[in-house]
């Protein structure tokens, strides 16, 4: 015999609230029956109707998501399958399925998915996530789509039709031009009806394409004909709104959650102020500027707005906030917002694990009364752009990752080290986000785990958020949509840019270490031991170029350094910095060094580094200056002419080309003191030939010059006749 369970019982055993409960059994969806006048619900019944994660309970409708096929890439594809895959729900990338796939190709991407096996389809954001026409198809292809109704998008994408709307339900909109006529003279005379300054924006579409501010009349024509090109380019629709525009307000938006059975909740509001050039950057919940009762009317508003267009699944509503003007409502968009995961740390819901049982018809585990709000979250988004460049997208391998840990710090990311960011997507690679008891601790956690981040290889702008965090206008919770216009660039952001010497000497010891560690047979564990310090000629990203003398201590392993294909790639304050050897290498000049410590006599000349001999450019017998080339090594696949540390006579080679040599190996002797016709010369070249020097002596050459001897098949391009 089952366990029969009170509705409060039946809420305590799977996580929600008591009212819920009972609103399950007044619907129907959870089978109960009375006993003496009381609800009784059979634990069996329980268990079959509900689903546990750890976004709340709620029973589960007739069909059940076996399949999920996400229809995007990157950091929300891998959050979505996260939430699904804890949820029992098999999981389905598109870009794992089919990595060319095109996900603007509506029919592609549909017929992927039914080829997958899957039963539902979640768009994230971005692409056709706010395609009403994708959404109607993918219904019509036998696939539960996990979003809001075909009819839903279309009004509030259409960004004319909503302010109507809002207007109709008495929701605060700025003065504006709406209308379907939208000839030159209908704009023109609204214009001046509503006064400068305007903004001009697309009614088909937001994310800042085609919008235009008019500060003058005059300039009008010509913003319009500009908006309509950039709208009519971005959504295939020129139509334009009018409205007055405010100077630094706030951007705040709220977060609704509506099941298929009309009931509705919001989340709260979220901050989106600190943009640029209407693109968010910095987001936070709640809003430093919303108290409770203010909270209450957007949400309220919100709710009105979404209800009134049969409104399901999660969406945002958009307000603009200005200190004489109030809140006015700004657009609704009508999918998961990229900044999500703040509203999931205050409220602590899962929305991708809601949206997924609202599209599989449950009803909403929780009701506004059960709504709380606890502590402070915010996020950054880590992009792959240029700061310095005028934030232009930034293209390349990630040589290196390195994530923040510890409490209240989580990284939604969709790359790991390997990775290649190419120029066909959008540039975003992670959002971090930290959350604290208050906005300050938030806001500490979140400095702090930006300093712990390394991204390596690729230029970001990890460093333009390390500033941000610490701008006074971010840290007193007072910014604007403007404010980042006004503060940035700061005025010594260049001289911040400067490459420290520590980093020249960081960079140089790997490279170094790099060139001892290619010698299985001398590992190079002590560093260079030459008589001085070796030099490197070091190239770094923007062409500086300099010369680092490497002292005796080895490169340690840190984790804002790595070495991938010849390069050295080091976390310079948030800005990845490339350095190479440069061409001609200086590492030659370790022998140049020696020399001034060499007693007068015979000179070593000897491999700085392990690698392979590509060429000899001396034979026995030849007279060389200090500073001309005896060998050519080859090591990380560059060129290292090894020079001779004095002037004077060679008098034995101990390699040849195709030789393999390790650091320190003997590769040639020089007598500073035998001229050309002494006595010492004609004795080292007879003792050089009996005891069997690598190359043969050649007398009638002995003495003659290095620039009278012709290149060689060995010699590199330029060799004869000039040194490195």
């Amino acid at each position: 015999m089952p366990e029969e369970l009170s509705p409060s019982q039946a809420a305590a055993r799977i996580g929600t609230t008591t009212r819920t409960v009972q609103r399950w059994i007044a619907a129907g969806v959870l089978p109960a029956r009375r006993v003496g006048g009381r609800w009784r619900v059979a634990s069996d019944a329980l268990d079959a109707v509900t689903s546990e994660t750890r976004g709340g309970a709620g029973p589960l409708g007739a069909f059940g998501i076996r399949t999920l096929f996400v229809a995007n890439r990157g950091e929300i594809a891998a959050r979505i399958c996260r939430t699904a895959t804890g949820m029992g729900i098999a999981c389905i990338g598109a870009h794992e399925t089919e990595p060319a796939l095109d996900l603007l190709d509506g029919a592609a991407v549909i017929a992927l998915a039914r080829s997958s096996g899957a039963d539902a389809l979640h768009p994230g954001y971005g692409f056709l996530a706010e395609n009403a026409d994708f959404a109607q198809a993918v219904g019509r292809a036998g696939i539960r789509w996990v979003g809001p109704p075909p009819d839903a998008i279309r009004g509030m994408g259409d960004k004319a039709r909503a302010r109507r709307l809002a207007a109709t339900l008495d929701i605060p909109i700025l003065p504006g031009y709406d209308d379907p006529d939208q000839s030159d003279e209908a704009l023109s005379g609204a214009a001046e009806r509503l006064a400068a300054p305007l903004l001009v924006k697309p009614a088909a579409g937001g994310g800042g394409k085609g919008m235009r501010v008019v500060r003058d009349l005059a300039g009008l024509p010509d913003a319009l004909a500009s908006a309509r090109r950039e709208a009519r380019a971005a959504f295939g629709d020129d139509r334009l709104i009018l409205e007055r525009f405010l100077e630094g307000p706030r951007h705040v938006e709220i977060q609704v959650l509506f099941d298929q059975h009309g009931n509705g909740v919001h989340l709260g509001e979220r901050d989106c102020s600190i943009q640029r050039r209407h693109q968010k950057i910095l987001e936070e919940s709640p809003s430093p500027a919303v108290d409770e009762l203010l909270r209450e009317r957007m949400g309220e508003a919100a709710l009105r707005l979404a209800a009134a267009v049969g409104y399901t699944s999660a969406g945002t509503v958009e307000f603009l906030l200005d200190d004489r003007t109030g809140f006015t409502f700004l657009e609704m968009n009508t999918r998961l917002q990229v900044e999500h995961p703040v509203t999931e740390l205050v409220s602590g819901r899962d929305l991708v694990a809601d949206q997924l049982r609202i599209a599989a018809g449950e009803l909403l585990s929780v009701e506004q009364a059960d709504v709380r709000l606890t502590g402070h979250a915010l996020e950054v988004r880590l992009y792959a752009e240029d700061a310095e460049a005028g934030f232009l997208p930034a293209t390349g391998r990630v040589e290196r990752l390195v994530w923040p840990s510890g409490e209240g710090v989580r990284v939604d990311a969709g790359i790991t080290t390997g990775g290649e960011v190419t120029g066909r997507f959008d540039p975003l690679l992670a959002k971090i986000i930290a959350q604290g008891r208050t906005r300050a601790e938030a806001l500490d956690r979140l400095r702090k785990a930006l300093d712990e981040t390394v991204v390596l290889g690729l230029t970001t702008n990890l460093r333009f958020l390390r500033w941000l965090v610490r701008e006074p206008a971010v840290m007193d919770g007072q910014a604007r949509i403007d404010t980042l216009d006004r503060i940035w660039p700061p005025d010594d952001w260049s001289a911040r840019a400067v490459v420290p010497d520590e980093a020249w000497q960081g960079a140089g010891r790997a490279l170094a270490t790099s060139m001892s560690d290619a010698s299985q047979s001398d590992p190079w564990a002590g560093g260079w031991r030459l008589n001085a310090p070796p030099i490197l000629r070091l190239a770094a990203g923007d062409g500086e170029e300099r010369s680092v003398a490497i002292d005796d201590v080895v490169g340690r392993a840190e984790p804002g350094l790595v070495l991938a294909d010849d390069r050295v790639h080091l976390d310079i304050g948030g800005r990845s910095v490339t350095f190479r050897l440069a061409t001609p290498p200086d590492v030659d000049r370790a022998a140049r060094a020696a020399a001034a410590h060499s007693a007068a006599g015979s000179s070593e000349v000897v491999a700085p580094m392990p690698g392979g001999v590509l060429a000899v450019h001396v034979a026995i017998g030849d007279r060389v200056e200090a500073g001309e080339p005896i060998a050519t090594l080859e090591a990380m696949k560059m060129e290292h002419a090894v020079l001779a540390p004095s002037p004077g006579l060679v008098t034995d080679i101990r390699v040849e080309p195709g030789d393999q040599v390790v650091r320190g190996q003997l590769l040639a002797l020089i007598d500073g003191e035998a001229g050309p016709s002494s006595e010492r010369h004609d004795r080292l070249i007879t003792t050089a030939a009996r005891s069997g020097g690598t190359h043969e002596p050649q007398i009638e050459a002995a003495g003659r010059d290095r620039d009278d001897r012709p290149a060689t098949a060995h010699d590199p391009p330029g060799a004869s006749g000039s040194s490195s």
